[in-house]
Parts: structure tokens; sequence; C-alpha cells
């Protein structure tokens, strides 16, 4: 399956935190739309992200990369450095700062109740 990315303008056209919607803390849901995070996030599952929530080593991040586009991978700091990197090997890891983490996964949800989970 080929990666698919989403470009930030086209996907909040609107401004989140200009009072019409949501705040920018609140925390929002966004389905999967590739197998980069296979096998613990099958495409199609739904996401919570909570853009509050601390980030650290090994937890599961939606970040924008470094073409401006939104991507969800786990977080792995290594010598104080920040890499996003892919559960698929077909993937590719990529070095950012730590600025561009937008929210922290804190659930996931999919068609059976067996495959709901939370992670911290």
């Amino acid at each position: 399956m080929k990666e698919v990315k989403i470009n930030i303008e086209e996907a909040f056209k609107q401004n989140m935190s200009d009072g019409d919607s949501c705040s920018a803390a609140e925390p929002f849901a966004l389905r999967t739309i590739d197998d980069s995070m296979e096998p613990e996030f099958d495409a199609g599952c739904i996401l919570i992200i909570d853009p509050g929530h601390v980030a650290r080593d090994g937890s599961y991040v939606f970040a924008v990369d470094n073409k401006s586009e939104y991507i969800f991978r786990q977080l792995r700091i290594k010598d104080k450095r920040y890499y996003l990197a892919p559960l698929n090997d077909l993937y590719d890891t990529i070095e950012i700062k730590w600025e561009q983490i937008e929210g922290v996964i804190t659930q996931r949800a999919g068609k059976r109740r067996t495959y709901h989970k939370h992670y911290d």
C-alpha cells in the first residue's frame, strides 16, 4: 500500500482556534488511511489524539513532517534528537524537531470492542 500524507492547509481549512470550532487543546479523532503503522494500527482504525498530552519516547504521535504534511508515527528519542518511526518496515524513519509534534495518540478504536485500546 502506498503511504498517504495529508497537506496541512487542505486538512484543516478552518482555523481550529478561532472560536468557531474546537479549541486547539481539545482531543480529536482521525482515521488511519494507510498501513504504515501496522500491525498495531490497521488502516481504517480511529485514533483519539490529545494535543495536551505529554509525548515521550515510545509514544504514538501525530506530527507535522518536514514537508508540512501530517504524519502518524511512533516517537523515538535518541541522543536528544527526535525521530518518527513507522511500525511497518516498508516506510522511512524521519527526524523532526520537538515543536512539530501536534498531539499524542491516547486511544485506538475499531469495528470490534476487542480492538479498542488505551495508550499512555
